[in-house]
């Protein structure tokens, strides 16, 4: 498909041609940030010409100090109405903003779509926590994986506070204890069920096995973000983005295969090959002593499995901090046993969750 303009670009151009001049001549002495972050394919700058018919525009979020905020905000989001052209490179400066996690209060109004907010209100907002506070473990463990992405993805045009690049930075990515529990969870998810892609087709159940073999993929390929220390997108986006992590180019033709093989021997063979290569990946990492990467039959079985049960229990061992050593074992984060982007976008729910690891 013909991609019509990146969306990023667009807006950088658009707040640096049409914004900073209204700024500069209507409030020359306000300090503020800018930036594209949040929901949005072209966040992530994988939006292409379909993306344009959903959401996508002329948009960005000006962000303010606090002190300022209550006296400026109205006043802005005024002159913008009053002053933005009503286009910008063909773009239409105004458009409603429909089902997204981060609704506008105006709904989908047709309006322009420069989100005024402070840091503190947008992160609350999107992540639903304080920026500026601690988190703790359960926090991490309960704030949608996506959404991490999206606040560290994106662009900043300006930080005049000189704490959004900060902000975003403290999100980077999880503490390391918390990943390493993340890592256990995620060996143990690949464990429960790696006998089956070969038990169902022992049985002559094609379908069952390739089911299992295809939620395999799916769990080796968030492994495989966490080895690589990314954050995985939603489902949508999954196999685009794991295309750009550095395993990708071993691991997607195996993938392939894997999905493709009409038996359950040929399947599980490449699955079991799949799993040497996260083996690798865990140990070349350096985190646990050197663990067995050859895949080896189940129990004596003819079922291609992970070649040692020890993953999980030294990842544990390596955890430091009495926080995560405490938490509930193995259960990871949401996004690891809730299967619902949608419902990790439910701010209420996910803080209700943090109750289970506490």
């Amino acid at each position: 498909m013909t991609q019509s303009v990146n969306g990023l670009a667009l807006n950088e151009l658009f707040y640096k041609e049409i914004v900073v001049p209204l700024l500069t001549t209507h409030l020359p002495d306000l300090r503020y940030s800018a930036a594209l972050i949040g929901w949005g394919s072209d966040v992530l700058g994988y939006d292409d010409l379909q993306s344009t018919d959903h959401n996508w525009g002329v948009r960005f979020q000006l962000f303010l100090a606090e002190q300022d905020y209550e006296q400026y905000h109205r006043d802005i989001d005024a002159m913008f109405d009053e002053h933005l052209p009503s286009e910008f490179r063909g773009y239409p400066t105004t458009f409603p903003i429909e089902g997204n996690e981060d609704l506008r209060d105006d709904g989908d109004s047709l309006k322009h779509n420069i989100e005024v907010r402070t840091i503190r209100q947008y992160f609350n907002r999107y992540l639903g926590c304080d920026p500026y506070g601690e988190l703790h473990a359960a926090d991490w463990l309960t704030i949608a994986e996506h959404k991490l992405l999206a606040v560290t993805s994106g662009r900043v045009f300006h930080d005049g506070l000189a704490e959004l690049e900060p902000i975003r930075q403290k999100f980077h990515y999880y503490p390391k204890d918390v990943w390493l529990y993340m890592l256990a969870a995620q060996w143990e998810k690949l464990s429960e069920q790696h006998a089956f892609v070969g038990r169902c087709g022992f049985v002559g159940d094609e379908l069952g096995s390739m089911l299992i073999a295809a939620r395999q993929v799916r769990n080796l390929m968030k492994l495989c973000f966490l080895i690589e220390r990314r954050y995985a997108p939603y489902s949508k986006w999954l196999g685009t983005a794991f295309n750009r992590l550095t395993c990708a180019q071993e691991l997607h033709p195996v993938f392939m295969r894997i999905l493709q093989a009409s038996d359950w021997n040929t399947r599980q063979e490449s699955l079991a090959q799949a799993y040497e290569v996260a083996a690798r990946m865990h140990n070349a990492q350096g985190i646990t002593i050197p663990l067995k990467e050859k895949s080896s039959p189940y129990f004596g079985r003819p079922y291609l499995v992970i070649g040692d049960e020890r993953y999980v229990a030294e990842l544990r061992k390596s955890i430091t901090g009495e926080e995560v050593k405490n938490l509930r074992q193995n259960l990871g984060s949401v996004n690891q046993w809730v299967d619902s982007d949608d419902k990790l976008n439910d701010l209420s729910l996910c803080s209700r969750l943090k109750e289970i690891y506490e």
